[in-house]
């Protein structure tokens, strides 16, 4: 697994958003900053935390011209609900493949309480 590192250039990727369209990251670049998050599924209890936060942020982050794009392997299908759900203001993208995550470095195995599992994996930064 090989993590992205502060200054490297972000791969572009293709996914489905919570309504099932197609969204590419240089799409996105070329109208603002993107702030690009990996989060393991919705509608947990952190991820929901994590989701709530960055969307009352919404105001600060669009003073810097940043937008934000949450990423989880789930279906559109639930993506939508947990939009609906959180009232969240940001795409969600379904990386199902979990392509875009090998790609960002952040898939990969992972432990706990003895079961071992490929996952998301959560960095402090």
């Amino acid at each position: 697994m090989n993590r992205l590192t502060a200054g490297q250039q972000a791969p572009n990727f293709s996914l489905p958003d919570q309504s099932g369209q197609l969204v590419q990251l240089n799409d996105l670049l070329k109208k603002s900053r993107v702030l690009v998050y990996f989060y393991p599924k919705a509608m947990t209890p952190g991820c929901t935390v994590q989701a709530c936060g960055l969307r009352d942020s919404k105001t600060q982050l669009a003073d810097f011209n940043v937008q934000v794009v949450g990423i989880s392997i789930d279906a559109p299908a639930r993506l939508a609900k947990f939009e609906q759900k959180e009232q969240l203001n940001f795409i969600l993208l379904g990386d199902e493949d979990h392509q875009a995550a090998e790609a960002f470095g952040v898939w990969g195995e992972k432990k706990f309480m003895g079961k071992v599992y490929d996952g998301i994996h959560l960095y402090p930064y």
